[in-house]
């Protein structure tokens, strides 16, 4: 088979179209994943229709110094206990990964080889022999000839194959919608005194 023929038998959209649609499965399956990871653990579980889920929200307590002044002028800092309550979601970063680039190198490499032997052998006898007496003369020649030709070809061909795919996935910028929803869970921060 000829290399060009050799070369057009391969299907080239299965080869390239096949690690394309991975990837984009591999992206779907991604923001599958980043959907997931959102209302596991930004949202309680909804417990009724009414309730459809709250955010998760994480309460800290700790003492923040509090300055006074009395009606010498005197200012005194007295530490205060307060709680902090955030949106867990706020603090947690929030996995959108994006396919950015694929490389799919091919190499093919065609080794063709093509032997042809040919050997030839020629053999050429003769033998004459002459007989002499009291009688007639008689004479005798034998004679042989033989001629020999073989020829062999063999043909060989090696193929070597490689497929290479680099896949570079980056971290994505957050959707509009989860920025929106990232600042309304920062307005909801809330720091209060403690009650005693």
């Amino acid at each position: 088979m000829a290399i060009g023929q050799e070369l057009s038998s391969i299907d080239f959209q299965s080869m390239i179209g096949g690690p394309l649609n991975a990837v984009i499965k591999a992206q779907a399956q991604s923001a599958q994943t980043s959907v997931d990871f959102i209302k596991s653990v930004g949202f309680n579980a909804p417990d009724a229709a009414t309730n459809p889920g709250m955010p998760t929200m994480v309460t800290f307590t700790y003492d923040k110094p509090i300055e006074s002044k009395d009606a010498a002028g005197v200012i005194t800092v007295t530490p205060t206990p307060f709680t902090l309550t955030v949106p867990i979601l706020t603090m947690l970063p929030i996995p959108f990964i994006r396919v950015e680039e694929v490389t799919i190198d091919f190499n093919a490499k065609i080794n063709s080889i093509v032997e042809s032997t040919t050997t030839s052998a020629t053999d050429l006898s003769a033998s004459l022999a002459v007989k002499g007496g009291w009688g007639p003369v008689s004479a005798e020649l034998k004679c042989s000839y033989s001629n020999k030709k073989s020829t062999s070809a063999s043909d060989k061909t090696e193929r070597t194959y490689s497929l290479i795919i680099h896949v570079r996935a980056v971290q994505d910028e957050l959707p509009a919608g989860m920025e929106k929803l990232l600042g309304v869970l920062e307005n909801s921060i809330k720091e209060v005194p403690k009650a005693a």
